[in-house]
């Protein structure tokens, strides 16, 4: 059914969002055409609540927010992921207190900018790896994490340096979190293909 590669499974794939909406749409008394609906608001709520938490960690507290992100992409694939973060973007832009210190314009054209950027990037690039089934293996979910961290990176410091100068913005904006990123690529690594088996059992379908 699907074709590998040195990368794994690289043919279209439905993402795990689509096999949860199947499985219990009906159970749940919904239809099927309203569980996209659904899903993206309950991400534009997991994202939300993500960018509050902290978790003690080295060097510096650890959010949770770039998990969320880039969970949320290989769960939902491109199309559902990218319009969960265009919702969740489009409220704290309205004023909707979803963002960690702030909200409005002037809060997305500060330090943070270039990264609200690059969760819309990645959303996009790791939603279309999740569509073409890269998140059933721990090793294919890893090269996904480490590509959605290097985008959300690439828009995050390129605004960043633009207020601060680059090496500042490594200092500030890259050295203090790359510990708590590779954890996060750990957790992604193995949590989404064990998500996949514990889909797969719920349906009594066997593997997927």
């Amino acid at each position: 059914m699907f074709q590998t590669s040195v990368f794994g499974l690289t043919s279209p794939s439905a993402p795990l969002a689509a096999r949860i909406g199947q499985s219990f749409a009906r159970p749940a008394g919904l239809s099927e055409a309203v569980m996209p609906l659904v899903l993206m608001l309950a991400g534009v709520v997991m994202l939300s609540v993500s960018a509050r938490i902290q978790v003690p960690f080295y060097p510096v507290p650890m959010t949770l927010q770039t998990l969320a992100v880039m969970m949320i992409a290989m769960s939902y694939g491109a199309g559902l992921a990218s319009t969960t973060m265009f919702s969740y973007l489009a409220a704290g832009y309205l004023g909707a207190p979803v963002f960690a210190g702030g909200a409005g314009f002037a809060y997305m054209a500060g330090p943070t900018g270039g990264y609200l950027i690059g969760f819309f990037a990645a959303s996009l690039v790791l939603g279309a790896l999740a569509d073409r089934g890269w998140t059933r293996s721990w090793q294919t979910t890893a090269v996904a994490m480490l590509a959605g961290t290097a985008i959300i990176y690439l828009f995050g410091l390129g605004w960043l340096s633009q207020l601060i100068g680059f090496d500042k913005a490594v200092l500030f904006g890259l050295l203090p979190f790359v510990y708590g990123d590779l954890l996060k690529m750990v957790i992604a690594a193995f949590s989404m293909p064990f998500l996949w088996k514990m889909v797969s059992w719920l349906r009594g379908s066997g593997p997927l």
